[in-house]
């Protein structure tokens, strides 16, 4: 049993969707799309970096929306319509994170690397775009900045 109830898909490709405030596993990830019939698995991960538009990040928080674990899912089932998926996962940390914290895992399974390439590229690019997760950056100076709100 997944250690987040009602996270896991337990039919169809999208395997695993989740926004959490624990650390997020790049192993639980992996092993959500392995899949005999892919011959190609796409995997991303998004980390917290030190810097943003010339400024030094110390740190950052996730925030979002309750509506952004369905969000993630409309995503990941357009995803799954559009190409050869296989199987499909992706989770979200929200919370504080300090820099090279992993913010985000997604993976896609596909018959082959081009595919597999393409559909994870086309999901996190429409995560990052279109669910209601909102970044809260503090730079070194001082400063702040939302990002996506």
């Amino acid at each position: 049993m997944s250690e987040h109830p009602g996270e896991r898909g337990a039919q169809g490709p999208v395997k695993l969707i989740g926004v959490r405030e624990s650390a997020l596993s790049v192993d639980e990830v992996f092993r959500a799309v392995g899949d005999a019939a892919a011959g190609g698995i796409a995997l991303f991960v998004g980390t917290v970096r030190n810097h943003d538009g010339g400024a030094d990040v110390d740190a950052l928080g996730y925030s979002s929306h309750p509506s952004a674990e369905a969000e993630m899912r409309r995503i990941a089932e357009k995803v799954v319509a559009d190409y050869p998926v296989r199987a499909l996962a992706a989770v979200h940390r929200v919370g504080e994170l300090a820099v090279g914290d992993i913010a985000v895992v997604v993976a896609v399974a596909c018959p082959h690397r081009a595919e597999a390439f393409e559909a994870c590229r086309r999901l996190i690019d429409d995560l990052k775009h279109e669910v209601p997760i909102w970044k809260h950056q503090r730079f070194s100076d001082g400063t702040e900045e939302w990002v996506g709100a």
